[in-house]
């Protein structure tokens, strides 16, 4: 149902469907909310510490977990104290949580496991973003990082980076279940900055009007050397496992982005699209042919206990040209510098 669903949002032309009437329904409560925040009918509340909201308009994997990453450590290499907060999408409890080193992906969620274990900052995981954030000021951090926020407006936020896939871009333009877009491509307006993840140098991302949008920087992500999933052994370079066949795995909201990057490096690559999320067990990852099995960084953490020296991680890296990369912290930096706490 899941890629049936991705292939309307994303791969056919927008024509009308009976999920539109469903769009309609939801883009008027999205938006009835929306006006019941702005309106003061609901309240949105304020945190003692700058908020930075890294987040999208779109259902699937945009990139937004590698850039959360980079920022972090961009901002601790600053000497500022970063705290980052997570809903923690798929885990046992809703109750808040300290990530560790040692958490159990099944009780913080795996991107916040990977955020805390890449970063090192102190990770908090609630369904109350709130909560979290007050959690993080009381445990003495200067700064936070909202990873995936945009859509939760009970926070308030001084600065919102808006990611968007430069392949896919909106989609169809269209609204859940129609579309991808979990609001309006308008709400792009509100943005601080929007950050394009690939696709083609100089070409706007397929539905997104980049008019509406005041500052728009290109990221990439590089991949690095495949780690063994539990395992102690030397990282393998990609090129590595050119000229014989790979199983490439991956329980992520863009799985076509993996596949593509293994092939652009040389490899023979046997797709495995899972949802994402997707909790694996042994016989997912058993093909019964002795290939080596390739999967991304967030799908191995789910893979701990399934240890085999025929299973592979491939890290990436969020990467940004100089200039943009100055754009992107100044206009950080910026927002954390001038931050007066609410009654200041």
């Amino acid at each position: 149902m899941q890629r049936r669903l991705f292939r309307l949002w994303y791969e056919q032309p927008g024509s009308p469907s009976l999920l539109q009437l469903l769009s309609w329904l939801y883009g008027a409560a999205v938006s009835a909310r929306r006006m019941a925040y702005s309106r003061g009918w609901l309240r949105s509340h304020a945190i003692s510490r700058p908020v930075i909201v890294v987040g999208n308009l779109t259902v699937g994997g945009t990139g937004k977990t590698p850039l959360t990453v980079w920022l972090a450590n961009q901002l601790r290499q600053r000497g500022l104290t970063v705290g980052l907060v997570s809903r923690g999408y798929g885990r046992e409890q809703d109750g808040l949580r300290i990530v560790s080193s040692d958490s159990r992906w099944q009780q913080v969620g795996d991107e916040p496991l990977i955020l805390h274990k890449r970063t090192g900052c102190m990770t908090v995981v609630a369904s109350d973003r709130v909560t979290a954030a007050r959690e993080l000021v009381a445990r003495g951090v200067e700064v936070i990082l909202a990873d995936d926020g945009l859509q939760h407006l009970r926070m308030r936020r001084d600065c919102e980076i808006l990611v968007v896939d430069g392949a896919r871009g909106f989609g169809n333009g269209r609204l859940l279940p129609a579309g991808p877009l979990r609001e309006s491509s308008s709400r792009a307006r509100a943005a601080d900055v929007l950050v394009v993840n690939g696709g083609a140098e100089g070409e706007p991302p397929r539905s997104v009007p980049l008019e509406l949008v005041a500052v728009a920087l290109r990221m990439r992500l590089v991949a690095g050397k495949a780690r063994q999933v539990g395992g102690s052994g030397q990282p393998q370079p990609l090129e590595a496992f050119r000229d014989r066949r790979v199983h490439a795995v991956a329980g992520i909201g863009n799985p076509s982005r993996f596949f593509a990057d293994l092939r652009a490096r040389g490899l023979e690559v046997i797709e495995h699209p899972f949802p994402d999320h997707h909790a694996f067990s042994p016989k997912d990852l058993d093909f019964g042919d002795g290939c080596a099995v390739l999967m991304t960084e967030k799908d191995a953490v789910k893979c701990q206990a399934l240890t085999g020296s025929g299973l592979w991680y491939v890290p990436v890296e969020a990467t940004f040209s100089e200039a943009d990369s100055r754009r992107l912290l100044g206009l950080v930096m910026r927002t954390i510098e001038s931050f007066v706490p609410a009654g200041g």
